[in-house]
This record gives structure tokens, sequence and C-alpha cells, in this order.
């Protein structure tokens, strides 16, 4: 390999809520807790990456951080030129420009912003269960309600969306706002272009603004491709508000830097005015420059290396997961490092409570992380970008200690 996915990176006292956070309940109520004396832990809560970024990203802050000035600065055309470039590259996008790209201070920030110009409080907003937890609260932070369209499994076991459930739910409630994860949180799927075609008619039909969160989308594990939102079709274009950021590629979530990628002038006007008035949503010179060493060519091959280090991490646990643990449900990822298992019937079968499953991993240091946050009460969600040597482990002590 050109670049390092081998060595576990040490984030001991480096302001990593990943690894310093084990065991602070107190701090971080979701953080999974201290395990027992003789178990170091190997971190897979936290959706972020226990690899090192790619060297040009390290170059370029370095670069611009030894120039000693940080004063007022506009977004530069090399920014620009990057994420139109980038997509181009990746995802087949034409016609993209600057006039289409703005600056979020976060995924979240931006549906919040979306949200607070498209609905008025107490509102419906659609979105597929599981769901991401993020989405949930900001929903919940903005006086929103949210309206879950369950995904279901097909006969292989591969989570598929309900189109029948969400156009009943839109037409009940009157709903004209959707939150779309693509690729899914915390599933991995991979949505099929005609998948998406189907769930952007329904949104079609019935006027809905959609927020389409592709985060994840550079994260693409082998035999699968991202298709965006705003390209299966001009209406979904024109009606879809993309959300994008470097930080779940690239392991950049602390220097904060997401953007949007809006096509309707309305929508973007409106978007953008609602952003500004909280007089926050300005760009961090230093994460303006990771981005761009994010989106060089270097960037490129580093991107494509860790999809092929994910895959066989991914792959691997799916396959030592439904051979050794009888009654865990899982789908094998298609997208992301997170991996979602389902253990209701492993709990009915052995007695054991899901918190009590979920504390046996704890112990033995797989600082796994509760679903029940997500949506459902049976699982537990993963994360697989640690080391290949790192996942063997993980499933060793799963097969030796918990799932016995």
């Amino acid at each position: 390999m050109r670049f390092d996915f081998d060595t576990m990176l040490e984030r001991h006292g480096k302001d990593s809520i990943a690894v310093d956070g084990i065991g602070k309940t107190a701090d971080f109520a979701v953080a999974p807790g201290k395990p027992k004396e003789g178990f170091d832990a190997i971190p897979m809560w936290v959706a972020d990456m226990n690899f090192p970024t790619a060297p040009s990203i390290v170059q370029a802050v370095i670069q611009r951080a030894q120039h000693p000035a940080y004063g007022y600065f506009s977004p530069s055309e090399q920014y620009y030129d990057a994420i139109i470039r980038w997509h181009r590259l990746r995802n087949r996008v034409t016609g993209l420009s600057k006039e289409h790209i703005g600056y979020e201070n976060g995924v979240l920030g931006c549906v919040s912003s979306a949200m607070q110009a498209f609905t008025a409080p107490g509102e419906r907003v659609l979105l597929h269960s599981p769901t991401y937890i993020g989405f949930t609260h900001v929903l919940e932070d903005n006086g929103r309600m949210a309206e879950l369209s369950p995904l279901v499994k097909d006969e292989s076991g591969i989570w598929r969306m309900d189109y029948e459930d969400m156009e009943r739910r839109i037409r009940k409630h009157h709903i004209h706002f959707a939150i779309f994860c693509s690729p899914h949180n915390p599933c991995g799927r991979v949505w099929e272009e005609e998948e998406i075609r189907r769930a952007m008619e329904i949104f079609r039909k019935y006027d809905v603004v959609v927020v389409s969160d592709e985060i994840w989308s550079d994260i693409i594990l082998e035999g699968h491709r991202h298709i965006p939102t705003q390209s299966v079709s001009e209406d979904a274009r024109m009606r879809t508000i993309a959300v994008y950021a470097p930080s779940k590629t690239f392991n950049l979530a602390g220097l904060i830097g997401s953007y949007h990628v809006v096509y309707n002038s309305t929508l973007r006007d409106r978007l953008e005015r609602q952003s500004r008035c909280c007089h926050y949503n300005d760009m961090n010179v230093l994460s303006m420059h990771a981005l761009i060493g994010a989106y060089s060519d270097e960037g490129h091959a580093w991107a494509d290396e860790l999809c092929r280090v994910l895959s066989k991490n991914v792959f691997y646990a799916y396959d030592f997961i439904r051979d050794n643990f009888e009654g865990v449900e899982a789908m094998r990822p298609q997208g992301t490092y997170m991996m979602f298992l389902h253990c209701e019937e492993y709990c009915k079968r052995t007695g054991r409570t899901i918190d009590e499953v979920i504390g046996a991993g704890w112990d033995v240091g797989v600082a796994w992380q509760q679903g029940a946050p997500f949506h459902d009460p049976w699982a537990i969600r993963m994360n697989f970008a640690v080391p290949y040597s790192y996942v063997e482990k993980a499933m060793d002590r799963l097969k030796k200690y918990v799932f016995v």
C-alpha cells in the first residue's frame, strides 16, 4: 500500500472523543464503559477513523499555518475549483459551478437552516429508520417532529425503502420536507439509481423539499457506486439541497467544514438567508486549505486506497458475524465504515438483554455503540475504520467472551 492503514493511530491525549471519551459516561451519555483490567479499548463507536489523514492535507494545513496571519478572508477560487473537480471525477457530475456551492459549518447545521427556512415549528419531517442520531437531535432542538418510515429487509437481507409507507405518511401528515441519507447511516446502504428515482418521484408528487445528506458519498465499498440524488432527474436537481464534506472521508470533523450544492436559486436564497441569521456560519481558513489538500490528486489516491481497506475490514467482519454469532442479523454494508447489528433473536434465545450484550463487549474492550438512539432497541452500531488486525482482535474477543 502507498499509505499506512495498518498502524493504530495513537490518539490518547490528542483531543479525541473516540478514545478519551471511553469510560466517561458523565461527559458523554452514549460513551462505552471502560474495559476490565487486561483489555485495551478498541474504539468502534464514534463515526471517525483511527487512521492518519492524507499527507496532502497535513502539508496544506502546515503550509498555510506557517504564514503568520489569520485574518478575515474569502473562499478562494481554488477552493471552489477543487470541489467542482472532485465531484466531476468521483461522481460524474456536470454543470456544477461556483454559484451552486455554499459553505456550511456542518451537515446538521445545514439541515437546521433548511428546516427553519422551509418548515414551521410542530411540522413533521420524513426520515427513514433506523435513523442517524444527529437528525433526531436537530429535529427535536428545532421543535419539529420526526415521521419515521421504516426501512425493510428483502429476502436477501438488504435494506429497502418502503415507498407505499413513505407516500402514506407524507399524505396523512401533509409533509413537505424530508431528510434523505445517501449512503445511509447507520444501515450502510448505497442506494441504486432506480431506488432514488422512485423516492424523488414521490417527493415531486407531494412537493417535498429534500435535504440529501451525502457526507458518506466518498466511502463506497467494492462493487458499488454512489449516485448523487440531484442526478436522477431534472426535478430532483431542482428540489434537493445536497450536503457534502471531506470530514468523514478524510477524518477532518475537528476542523469543521461542510458545503451545500443547491441548483435551485429560490431554495438557495432562502437557505443562505436563514443560515446567515446566526452570524456564525463562517469558514475557518485552515479548513479551507484542508479541503483543497483533500481534493488533490494525492487525496483521490488516498480515498481510493481507504475504500479498499475498509472493504476488506467490513467484508471480513460481516462473514465472521454471519458464521459465528447465531441470532445476530447484519447486512454487509455497501458504503460507510459502520455496521448495524440486530440482536433481537440472539437476546430472546439466550435470555440476555441488549444492554447486557453491549456491556459484555465494553468489558473486553470492544467499544461499540448502543443502537437504541438510532431507533432500533435491539441494535448495536460498529465502526470498522481501524487497522485490519484490530478488526480481527475485536471479532475474536466477541466470539470468546460475548456471543458464547
